[in-house]
This record gives structure tokens, sequence and C-alpha cells, in this order.
């Protein structure tokens, strides 16, 4: 923890530049990608700072509707954790009427051994693993999401936005259309700003394939924790700055059953100790390291894929024919596969990771492909050979639905090992109270199916 009483706290540092500030919102990210805190008076900063601010041991790990999961209460005892602050992560909420800054907190037991539930200390402990080897991940993101305008059709549907250049047409959403970009540039400058002024490096704004479909893509950073604090942080600058100008942001995988759904691509190379790209040996195929890294992610992605498809949504994107791929393939410059290696120099050399969706968690996607790779090259893997052919008719190898992959993750050791135990039994349980849920809805096509013929 930094100490606050000195010059070198950042957190002093930003309230001496923003005097104004009236609020400091803290905030831990939950294991579904969501932030839980409070809202504090600028005067109650000095207890976080000091190291006495507590937040629940369970505030990390509610379910998707924020309710606490009963087993992992029992777990826990339901007691408080100590909340550290992660003090370079201050920054202004500028999209807010008042004067608002953000600050994450890493949770802690009481005795300050970091809290396995938080997902930030899950990733830290995955990124620790590169240090002791004398490598650095460099990872961007790059997240796609819809755009609809607020409440729902009479069907219970989102709402896509009518355009002037496609009107009501819902046929295609003119990807990469410059036209329709100039039509949202008030959001789309607000987007970037409200970006610029919390350091959030993004590098380009695009309009996706489906209606109301855009995507925006993150500067490589080699820091793992920033990258995944970075996409966390743009998700958030999306959704209010979007909210502020009347549309829903979603990040939702799947929202629609017949047109695209929100991936949540992450670019990843390797540095050693002298800045050299471990991945590039000179060649277009990549160094030995990279096909390495390759074949371990291939060999746990089945049991990642909880992580990187949490929610029953999140499978209906991952179909045949459409750019959610089905199997643990690899492939140069093709946007078919599970693992594309992009065309470009060498020292450039990386792995674009694309099963994620965009609702996946930013900082446990990034541990599981993280370790991953740190599985490859451990054991010196060597994958399948490279595809080159389009989607074709594969024989699904991932787990299809989110109770197969729920099983696979609970009994997966490269799991227990790689992420721990506790971590590991807190998003089982998460998952399989959420799934009890879903099955005890009936849908409205049960009843259109049912009531009356069976």
């Amino acid at each position: 923890m930094s100490d606050s009483k000195t010059d070198g706290s950042p957190v002093r540092r930003f309230l001496e530049e923003y005097p104004g500030t009236e609020i400091i919102e803290v905030v831990l990210t939950d294991l579904n990608g969501i932030y839980r805190g409070k809202w504090l008076p600028v005067s109650g900063i000095d207890k976080v700072l000091d190291g006495k601010f507590k937040m629940p041991l369970t505030s990390v790990s509610c379910d998707i509707w924020g309710r606490d999961v009963p087993s992992l209460c029992r777990h826990t005892g339901d007691g408080d954790g100590i909340c550290d602050a992660i003090e370079e992560t201050i920054r202004p909420l500028p999209w807010l009427n008042r004067a608002t800054a953000q600050l994450f907190l890493q949770l802690n037991a009481e005795d300050g051994t970091p809290w396995e539930f938080d997902p930030r200390v899950v990733l830290k402990r995955v990124a620790a693993r590169f240090a002791d080897l004398g490598l650095t991940p460099v990872c961007a993101p790059e997240l796609e999401f819809y755009l609809f305008s607020e409440g729902r059709d009479e069907d219970g549907l989102p709402i896509i936005p009518s355009t002037r250049v496609n009107a009501e047409c819902r046929i295609g959403g003119q990807l990469y259309s410059t036209e329709l970009m100039h039509e949202n540039e008030d959001l789309m400058h607000e987007i970037r700003e409200s970006c610029d002024l919390m350091g959030v490096p993004q590098d380009g704004l695009l309009k996706e394939l489906a209606p109301g479909q855009y995507e925006i893509n993150l500067h490589h950073v080699n820091d793992p924790l920033a990258a995944a604090d970075n996409a966390q942080l743009l998700k958030q600058v999306i959704k209010s700055v979007s909210r502020k100008h009347g549309y829903i942001a979603s990040f939702m995988a799947k929202p629609f059953g017949d047109r695209d759904g929100n991936g949540f691509h992450t670019h990843v190379s390797l540095l050693d100790r002298d800045g050299r790209n471990v991945f590039d040996d000179g060649t277009d195929q990549g160094s030995d390291m990279l096909r390495q890294a390759i074949a371990g992610l291939a060999d746990v992605m089945a049991d990642s894929m909880l992580l990187l498809a949490p929610h029953r949504n999140s499978y209906r994107r991952l179909q045949r024919g459409v750019h959610g791929p089905l199997v643990p393939n690899w492939g140069y410059e093709n946007r078919y596969v599970a693992m594309r290696i992009p065309n470009g120099e060498g020292a450039a050399r990386r792995i674009e990771h694309r099963i994620a969706g965009a609702d996946a968690n930013p900082y446990l996607s990034l541990a599981v492909i993280l370790a991953g790779i740190l599985h490859g090259l451990e054991r010196q893997l060597e994958p399948e050979p490279p595809t080159q052919a389009g989607p074709g008719k594969p024989k699904a190898r991932l787990p299809g639905n989110w109770e197969t992959a729920l099983a696979a993750f609970e009994q997966s050791e490269f799991i227990r090992e790689a992420l721990g135990a506790d971590f590991q039994r807190a998003m089982v349980e998460i998952k399989r109270v959420e799934q009890e849920q879903f099955l005890a809805q009936v849908s409205p096509l049960e009843y259109d199916s049912y009531l009356v013929l069976a």
C-alpha cells in the first residue's frame, strides 16, 4: 500500500490537480465483471489509503443479479476483508454532473493475504509467473458492442435505432461505414474524449458488421493488469456515455439469434528481458515459442470456456459459419479460427485469441489466456497444423453449452493449479446458482409450443 502521507501518493496528487472533487467512487470488480463499491466523500479517503477500509469478502462473488451465493457466504462466514487502494488507478468520471473520481481496490483477507475471489488478484498471480521467467506479456483487447434505443419493442426485444443511411433496413449494418460514424459523431467523440481524460488508450473506432454494432480497439500495453483495467474501463466509458446520449450500449454476447454477436478478441505477444518479441524468429511462421504457446492454449481451451463464455447467452455466439470458433484451431491470417496469427512485421508477431465474448470478465479471460500460454511453454507442446480453409463443418471439440463448460471447468486440474482452487470453487458455485435460476424459468416459447398441444 502506498504511503498516503507522502507527496508520492497518486491519489493525493490527483486531488491537488482536481480540487473540486466531491466524491470518490471506490470499486472492486466481481467475478462476473461487475463493479461493486461505495461512494465516499473526499474526506473519507484517508481511511482507504491507511488500509482501514473494509468490504465483505463475498462482495466480489455475487451472482449476475447481485445476490449473495449462500454456499460462499458459509465458506467465508460472510466476514469483511481489507481493501488496498490501487492508487495509480485514480481517475475522473467525466460524464457525471458532479465532480467524481474513481479508484480501484484490491480485496485482501483480514490477515492481508490477497483474496482469491478477486479477479484482479487471479490475473496478478498469473502475470507474476511470467516475471519469474523473464518474460513480459504485451496485450491489446478489442471489444464489440451494440447501440440500442432505450426500452424494448412489443416483443420484448432490444430496439436497433434507425439511421439515415439504413433507415429501418436490418439486412446489413454497413461494415466500416464512415457515414454512420458521422451520424453518431457527438457520441463517438465523447467516448474518445472520455477515454483520453481517464487515460484509457483507445486505438480507433469502427462500424461493425451488424446493424447498430460497433468496435473499439485498445493500444497494446506491456502490463497485463493495465490491459485488463483498460478493457474494464472502456466498457464503463462506452456504457456511461451512451446512456447520457439516450442509448443502451450492450456487450451481451448474442443479443439476436440471427445477427452477429459481440466478440472480445485479445492480442498477445511476449517480450524477453532485452525487449525482443520471443514469438519472432525472423520467419513468416514465427518461433518455436509461438507454436508452443498456441499448443498450450489449444490444450486447455475446453477447460477455459467458462471464463471465455461465462453466461447462458454466451454460447449462442459460438456457432458454425460465423466468426465464433467451435474448435481450438489456429491459422495465419484466418478469422475463422480460434487463434489467428496476423500478418505483419516479425517484431509484432502475436496471437489473436478470438474465443471470448464481450460479456467476459477482462481480468479472468486474460488470466486464463496467459495461463494457457504458460502451459504450452513450460511443457514445450507442439500444436496441430494450422488451418487454412474457412469454417466448413468442423466436429465441435469445445463445450457447446453452459452446462458442459461448467462441468469441464469444475473438473479441470489446469484451472485448479493455474488459477487457484478457491477461485475455481467460487466460480463454480456462482455459475451453478445462475444455471438453476434459468432452469426454473418457463420461457414464452415453451408456452407457445406446449400450452395447448402438449
